[in-house]
């Protein structure tokens, strides 16, 4: 990556910080190339603080990290957009965006992989879902396998409230499923696209 950093008079660049998922900018920070060497070794997006006169890794004091996921460069060879998995809300305000945006996808499934990720680390006490990752894979799948039989009776018994509700529960859990495998089911929807388009 042959970045210009003599365009601008601190050698600074500008990096568009950007969810890899709902493509909703969360904020914009700058780099130089120790920023960029940082980022790219530890996976953390890492910045060079203007106030702080030092290197910055954003959420090493909050935790809310910003998961690296790619970089590019654009036509002028000074600007970086880096796309990331955000670790809880972004702006040290508390808001998913340093433009007190809501980050979410207009996906509603899309969304719902956010929140489970967001959950799984929670209190298992107090989340369905951080109960269920404690409880691990084996579970997991098995739980699966549990919400298509109950909807498969529902589907024969021809209820049409109970069949949309035990789909919702196997969605759910599916989820569930792809997010403790490390996929998601934009994975799945692509391999749905490859066959469609044969």
């Amino acid at each position: 990556m042959n970045i210009d950093y003599n365009k601008y008079q601190d050698g600074l660049v500008p990096a568009i910080i950007q969810d890899h998922q709902t493509n909703k900018v969360l904020m914009l920070g700058f780099m130089n190339q120790e920023a960029l060497d940082k980022t790219l070794e530890s996976q953390k997006v890492t910045f060079f603080s203007r106030t702080k006169k030092r290197l910055w890794t954003k959420g090493e004091e909050s935790g809310h990290f910003l998961n690296l996921k790619s970089i590019q460069l654009d036509c002028d060879n000074d600007t970086l957009l880096i796309k990331v998995q955000p670790i809880g809300p972004t702006c040290h305000t508390g808001s998913d965006t340093c433009f007190s945006e809501t980050n979410h996808s207009s996906n509603f499934l899309e969304y719902l992989e956010q929140i489970i990720e967001l959950r799984k680390q929670g209190d298992p006490s107090n989340s369905y879902v951080a109960k269920m990752f404690e409880k691990g894979l084996n579970k997991i799948a098995q739980k699966v396998g549990e919400e298509a039989v109950e909807m498969v009776i529902e589907a024969k018994d021809n209820n049409k409230e109970l069949f949309l509700n035990e789909s919702a529960d196997l969605l759910f859990h599916y989820l569930l499923l792809l997010n403790a495998k490390g996929h998601n089911l934009a994975e799945v929807l692509n391999i749905l696209q490859l066959r469609h388009a044969k």
